[in-house]
């Protein structure tokens, strides 16, 4: 799964510095939020609020890369927010399973947009693209633009908007057993950062599930 993923040239033309680091978990044990969980995305919201003019500025600068990235295909980021932008504003940081509150956690810690999806429920690879325009998708979401950036499969669309808001169809679930994690970054983030964050997020679901088996590959530069 993880060789088959692919960022198309379209995308890479519009923002050169566009890194992803891709996630297989196989073997999860997922439930509803518990303690634990909330622990984390307690602990996540208390880092916001603690935060210095230094560190909050570092934050916005990541945060406005991916306000940036929106305008470029078209998008109003005041009206769909990058999901990390839209996420660090909502406090408490919701409640949604472990898995999801797992990933919303590192996402908050690090301003950086992260998509947890059922790898189970996949019809073939995940490619992040230019629309077409006339892409399947879900009837809340709405049909994307032509040239705005989706991550789709072989059905059609996952994701829209790049990191806006994905499909119900493969969304992470209490009864999730295999997961795909898309991490994404933009600079000023480094890439250093981005794997340092991946690394936290499988520690995590390693303490939810110890038998679970967790494979990356970060996907640069159209390799």
């Amino acid at each position: 799964m993880l060789d088959d993923i692919t960022v198309d040239e379209s995308v890479l033309a519009l923002r050169p510095d566009f890194a992803v680091l891709v996630m297989t978990a196989h073997g999860l044990d997922n439930g509803p939020t518990d303690d634990r969980s909330r622990g984390w995305l307690s602990a996540a919201s208390d880092l916001l609020s603690a935060e210095g003019e230094e560190e909050r500025e570092a934050r916005a600068a990541k945060i406005e890369a991916w306000r940036e990235a929106y305008r470029l295909f078209g998008a109003k980021p005041s009206r769909t927010r990058p999901s990390v932008d839209a996420l660090t504003r909502r406090l408490p940081l919701p409640e949604i399973n472990q898995a999801v509150d797992a990933y919303n956690s590192i996402s908050v810690k690090h301003a950086l947009p992260i998509g947890g999806e059922d790898l189970d429920r996949y019809d073939g690879p995940a490619r992040l693209v230019r629309a077409a325009g006339d892409e399947a998708s879900e009837e809340s979401l709405g049909t994307p633009d032509a040239g705005e950036v989706i991550w789709r499969d072989d059905t059609g669309v996952t994701c829209r908007r790049w990191n806006w808001r994905q499909v119900a169809r493969t969304r992470l679930t209490e009864e999730t057993v295999n997961a795909l994690f898309i991490l994404e970054r933009l600079e000023p983030m480094t890439l250093e950062e981005l794997k340092t964050a991946g690394e936290e997020l499988a520690d995590l679901l390693a303490e939810l599930s110890p038998g679970v088996r967790v494979a990356s590959r970060l996907l640069s530069g159209g390799k």
